[in-house]
């Protein structure tokens, strides 16, 4: 009898399963959208997002927050059975530090978000009881305070810093933007209306602002936190998406591939024409990192404007030959 064939997406699978194999795709590597697949492999947008779904149950790919969906790292394995986490003892604390346990919050936090971060979760990683870790910080609050404090610490600035000033603050808004990416929970919980005495995070920012000259502190507090606030708003997306799959068990492409069909018939409707111009190219052209990098050019360009003065030829800007008020003639 004639064997038949596997369905659409299970040979898909096996395809993009062998090129992780095969080292092709390694741990990190973005694997081909629910869009890409349909293109490459000329399939319905329900068999592609079967086809990361499976692909996601089987651990060898998993989403990232405003990135996509990547290669995942390899699970351990341990003899006769799946990969599993060591846990100590239930009822004793044999272990614990403060800093173990502020690491295993931002594991935890990274993984699930800030919402599903409590004090009853993060001991489970330890297995033990809730009280154990009360001996070592004081609450969420603190907690959250802390691990905080912990991922900027492990932020290394560049050596050598970038000298200019407009490369100097779009190194730091760059380092921050990483951070977030690396966190997704770390933008929403950090305020500009009601800071948190974080000493490292205001390290990034000195460092950031050291470059520029001829400020008045005013107006030079008030550029970093424009800086700062830009590169939070846009970064909070990456934990709005990880609370949304967390809460539908869809990634981005699956669930804009469900959302396909309504927003279609609203570009067709000829109400929206600036968003019907988009209508059907590559969803990747427009994203986190591609707002990000957009909207720190242009808030750059307007800094320029500010620090340097308007470029020569430019309204208000002295004709040639010109003295500037403060200038004085010898």
């Amino acid at each position: 009898m004639e064997q038949s064939s596997p369905p659409p997406y299970r040979r898909i699978v096996d395809t993009l399963r062998r090129r992780i194999e095969a080292g092709e795709l390694t741990p990190g590597d973005r694997v081909p959208s629910t869009r890409r697949i349909t293109q490459e492999w000329g399939v319905a947008m329900a068999t592609a997002t079967k086809v990361l779904t499976t692909l996601r149950q089987e651990g060898l790919v998993r989403a990232v927050p405003g990135v996509g969906t990547v290669v995942a790292e390899p699970q351990r394995t341990t003899r006769g059975g799946p990969a599993t986490r060591e846990r100590r003892p239930s009822g004793t604390d044999s272990g614990l530090s403060r800093d173990s346990v502020v690491r295993a919050a931002i594991r935890v936090a990274d993984a699930e978000g800030l919402r599903a971060l409590s004090m009853r979760r993060v001991a489970a990683e330890f297995g033990v009881s809730s009280m154990a870790l009360y001996r070592h910080v004081a609450g969420k609050d603190e907690l959250v305070l802390l691990m905080a404090d912990a991922a900027f610490r492990d932020l290394e600035l560049p050596e050598p810093a970038p000298d200019g000033w407009r490369e100097r603050m779009e190194a730091g808004a760059r380092l921050q933007w990483e951070l977030y990416r690396r966190h997704p929970w770390l933008a929403q919980y950090l305020s500009i209306t009601r800071p948190q005495p974080m000493p490292r995070a205001m390290a990034l920012i000195e460092w950031t602002m050291a470059r520029v000259r001829g400020m008045d502190p005013v107006t030079l507090i008030h550029m970093a936190l424009t800086l700062l606030g830009f590169v939070l708003s846009t970064a909070a997306g990456f934990e709005d998406d990880l609370e949304a799959e967390q809460e539908t068990g869809l990634d981005q492409d699956q669930w804009m591939a469900t959302m396909e069909p309504v927003f279609e018939g609203i570009l067709t409707s000829g109400s929206y024409p600036m968003y019907a111009g988009v209508s059907g190219i590559d969803a990747d052209v427009v994203s986190l990192d591609s707002i990000f990098e957009f909207g720190l050019a242009r808030l750059l360009d307007g800094m320029a404007a500010l620090v340097d003065g308007p470029p020569p030829g430019a309204p208000g800007s002295p004709a040639v030959g010109d003295h500037g008020p403060h200038e004085r003639h010898l």
